[in-house]
């Protein structure tokens, strides 16, 4: 198991925010915390701590610069997404990504466009290329959610559609949508199912807030699933110490 770090950017700044306020245009955005520090500052103590794996995430426009500043400050330590197409996705490779992160892109007008992704592999490359399954619960059953997590696809996250997207990509970045930036609790159904059905590295996220979730988290998973935690975090605002989370997942002994 493996603590993968994250730069939220939102109007060229790092903040955390609750992510399903995101997008919709009668609802106001839930801030819980926003930095006065720059992207290159976590960026850089993300590489001094030797944290791989970590991803930048641009919410929307106005944050390009900043997220170029953080690639470039850890080169090839940090993965970027946001607005990813086959068009632009080279230019985040050559500025220093280590992967690009995509969703909405191929999971548009509510379905998986296998053209879109052939294009991105393409592009980049299979080992450049993390793709994001956040989803959501409805009828019992976990669906991709896209456009900033407002709209259902119709591409149902389970063993056999895991089995196809893995075919595609190098990792898979997965958010527990009804529960990400709550700091309320893991959503333990997804976790598990996650670490049965996935294959390749596979980071989760929403709602870890202790080293006790992050026990059970190790506990469920059998370790097989990588974690991030944003508003939880002391780095960004939360209670929970940031370099005991690190200690922790690099198995070194918390005092």
């Amino acid at each position: 198991m493996e603590f993968r770090p994250c730069i939220d950017l939102h109007d060229g700044k790092v903040k955390q925010i609750v992510g399903s306020t995101l997008g919709h245009t009668d609802q106001k955005i839930i801030e819980n915390f926003i930095s006065e520090y720059d992207s290159s500052y976590y960026a850089k103590m993300f590489a001094q701590d030797k944290l791989t794996g970590g991803h930048v995430i641009m919410l929307g426009s106005g944050n390009e610069e900043v997220a170029l500043s953080a690639l470039s400050t850890y080169p090839g330590g940090l993965q970027v997404g946001g607005g990813i197409t086959a068009d632009n996705a080279k230019k985040y490779i050559d500025a220093g990504a280590s992967h690009v992160i995509v969703t909405s892109y191929i999971f548009h007008d509510g379905i998986l466009d296998t053209e879109r992704l052939e294009k991105l592999v393409t592009a980049v490359g299979k080992k450049h290329l993390v793709i994001d399954l956040s989803c959501r619960m409805r009828d019992g059953k976990w669906f991709v959610v896209t456009d900033k997590w407002t709209k259902f696809s119709d591409f149902e996250v389970n063993a056999e559609s895991i089995a196809y997207i893995e075919r595609f990509c190098d990792e898979l970045l997965i958010h527990a949508v009804d529960v990400e930036g709550k700091k309320g609790g893991m959503q333990e159904t997804l976790v598990r199912d996650l670490a049965e059905w996935t294959t390749i590295p596979t980071t989760y996220a929403g709602g870890v807030r202790s080293l006790t979730d992050l026990e059970k988290f190790k506990k469920i998973t059998a370790g097989k699933l990588h974690v991030t935690i944003g508003s939880a975090l002391s780095i960004f605002g939360g209670d929970l110490s940031y370099s005991d989370v690190v200690k922790y997942c690099t198995k070194d002994e918390v005092k």
